[in-house]
């Protein structure tokens, strides 16, 4: 078949397949049209749950009469001109995509009378022909979008419609989101000539909390936390953040309260879900589900709301930097609801005196299967049992104690642990003693973390965790011997924090990789505004580390007030700051890509080899023909 373009009718036809999914969400963009023309009123009216009739009325700044059969075009918008605008679109649209596609399938008539045009006037179209006539009409000052049959010149489309009530279900959600978002704007929902919802204009506190009521509930508005933390005015690059989350006793057993909006425009983003989702850590219960209304605002430039046909996602510029700054400011209101345990997580170390550190005693083995190391999160919750292996509640059979037996064998050489710093061990069994490059071949990677590998006829395990641990640890220590580099933050973080004598120790800071601001409250209480932070601490949860890295320092500072400035450094270098940023940085699962690169990175470890665990599979295959 031989290349040609398609006819407006069909290509508008096939673009309505993208953003006209629903009758929802024609409600979705001429509503968003309406506010983007700066109405304060509208009026919603549903026939048949928008399969036979939706029709919307403002009282925005209207069309005027020549650009009528324009608006009806496709990519023809008043909201950009250029690439700047759109890198930087403040509007709800912007793609001119909406009223071509929705004209397409149905039977479209636009009417709209600017306020300084004395007559109003009306275009219509039929999906059919895609021709637009027009004639005067009555109409006050504002415009309405009236919608007939949709879908009904594409029979495939509009047999995949649900029941009239499903359908308006859908509207009823559209509607209570663009409430929320737009709260000055007086809303009235009617459905089959019956008024279903009134949000009246929320222009005060108390109105703002009636609404809120209204489409929340009462137990949410009543008990939910306000959030709200600004930016400084001279800031160009800041996020803001404002709204309710509910408390973890008030979160609700369904997800119907979780509204999320980013400049003004609602969507479902999985980052922000997470990073709310994290916030609340074991507080919450597997029955319950976060509950939220957020508004995250941050510059235009900063975020790309042009990912998805019918623009319910957005690309972050620095996604995770934003993630970061929704966890924090999340998890500091929750935190007088957050459990002990959970409120006073650390990875894995317990700081009281901190003193040099050259060597971890070993201990022994355990013979059973290796469980997961204390240095992992323990948010992780996960084991590195394969899956028919993990404990359970009821008692094993004796088929399934033998085989476990015999998988148990697999691991019953007994290894020393690995100590951080480790010189002039004995050398231990030759399998151990080749070269990896050399003589070690990868097999696989087991429950993301364990490197199994083969030596001749000997299989070992490498816990990638310890290796990377292992290498980490090494660098750091030697970073801090000249000073670690820090990291910039795109979104600062605001930390308020007891007076703390290190805080007088700005080098000390500054050799650690810290920049950050320092202002007084009341009191002994401080607010820190963190700018730079050690790339190790980069991904993890500011608000829990940096107050413990201030900690270890005030102790090192106060142990060694009276050395020189190159003998501080090598204290520093020495004491257990190093083991304990490297644990800041450490992942619960890897991936084999990741793997590589561990391995061959710890191939320039000293005695990297003692990391090696050797498998006893001729036992376990004798235990085996056993069972």
């Amino acid at each position: 078949m031989a290349i040609r373009l398609l006819p407006p009718q069909l290509a508008n036809q096939i673009a309505a397949g993208e953003v006209v999914e629903r009758p929802a969400s024609v409600v979705k963009e001429l509503v968003e049209n309406c506010i983007d023309a700066g109405a304060t009123e509208l009026r919603i009216d549903i026939e048949k749950g928008g399969a036979r009739r939706i029709r919307i009325r403002d009282n925005g700044s209207g069309i005027p009469k020549d650009e009528l059969e324009l608006a009806l075009s496709r990519h023809a918008t008043s909201k950009i001109a250029t690439l700047d605008d759109l890198e930087a679109i403040h509007s709800l649209g912007f793609r001119g995509e909406a009223l071509a596609s929705i004209s397409s399938v149905s039977r479209l008539r636009l009417s709209s009378k600017p306020a300084d045009q004395t007559e109003a006037w009306q275009a219509w179209c039929e999906g059919r022909d895609m021709q637009v006539t027009l004639e005067p009409t009555s109409h006050p000052n504002g415009t309405t979008v009236d919608v007939q049959d949709l879908f009904f010149n594409t029979p495939a489309r509009r047999k995949f419609l649900r029941t009239e009530k499903t359908e308006f279900g859908h509207i009823d959600e559209v509607v209570r989101r663009i409430a929320l978002a737009c709260p000055e704007v007086d809303i009235q929902l009617n459905h089959n000539q019956q008024l279903l919802r009134h949000y009246p204009s929320a222009n005060t506190d108390q109105k703002l909390l009636s609404r809120l009521r209204q489409i929340a509930g009462k137990r949410f508005a009543d008990e939910a936390l306000h959030i709200e933390w600004a930016p400084e005015a001279n800031d160009e690059h800041a996020v803001a953040i404002r709204g309710w989350i509910a408390p973890p006793q008030a979160c609700r057993h369904q997800t119907d309260v979780q509204y999320m909006y980013v400049n003004g425009r609602m969507m479902k983003d999985k980052l922000l879900n997470h990073a709310v989702r994290q916030a609340y850590g074991d507080s919450l219960s597997n029955d319950r589900q976060a509950t939220y209304i957020l508004y995250i605002t941050l510059p235009a430039n900063d975020v790309d709301v042009n990912v998805h046909p019918a623009k319910h996602e957005v690309r972050f510029q620095h996604a995770r930097q934003v993630h970061d700054f929704v966890l924090l400011q999340i998890r500091q209101a929750l935190a007088p609801y957050i459990s002990e345990q959970q409120h006073a997580y650390e990875h894995h170390y317990e700081y009281t005196k901190l003193t040099p550190k050259h060597e971890v005693a070993p201990e022994p083995a355990s013979k059973e299967l290796p469980q997961q190391s204390s240095i992992t999160p323990a948010t992780s919750g996960r084991s590195i049992l394969p899956g028919a292996f993990r404990g359970t509640a009821t008692k094993p059979s004796s088929e399934q104690l033998k085989e476990q037996q015999a998988y148990q064998s697999l691991y019953a050489t007994r290894v020393p642990e690995v100590s951080t710093k480790d010189a002039g061990d004995s050398a231990l069994e030759s399998v151990r003693g080749s070269e990896f490059n050399e003589a070690h071949k990868l097999l696989s990677l087991l429950a993301d973390r364990w490197a199994l590998m083969q030596a001749g006829d000997e299989l070992t395990l490498l816990d990638i965790q310890q290796a990377h641990l292992r290498v980490q640890t090494q660098r750091i220590r030697q970073q801090l011997i000249i000073g670690l580099s820090g990291q910039p933050l795109l979104v600062p973080v605001q930390l308020k924090v007891e007076r703390a004598e290190i805080l007088n120790f700005p080098a000390v800071l500054s050799r650690c990789g810290l920049l950050f601001e320092q202002k007084r409250l009341r009191g002994d209480q401080y607010q820190l505004t963190i700018k730079q932070v050690p790339e190790a601490l980069r991904k993890g949860d500011l608000g829990q580390t940096i107050p413990k890295l201030l900690a270890i320092l005030a102790d090192l500072v106060d142990s060694h007030k009276n050395h020189e400035k190159d003998a501080f450094a090598q204290k520093l270098s020495d004491s257990n700051l190093a083991d304990w940023l490297a644990t800041q940085a450490l992942k619960s699962e890897y991936s084999i890509a990741e793997a590589k690169q561990w391995l061959q990175l710890i191939q320039q470890s000293p005695n990297w080899q003692k990391l090696l665990r050797p498998l006893n599979w001729r036992n376990s295959f004798g235990a085996d023909k056993e069972v």
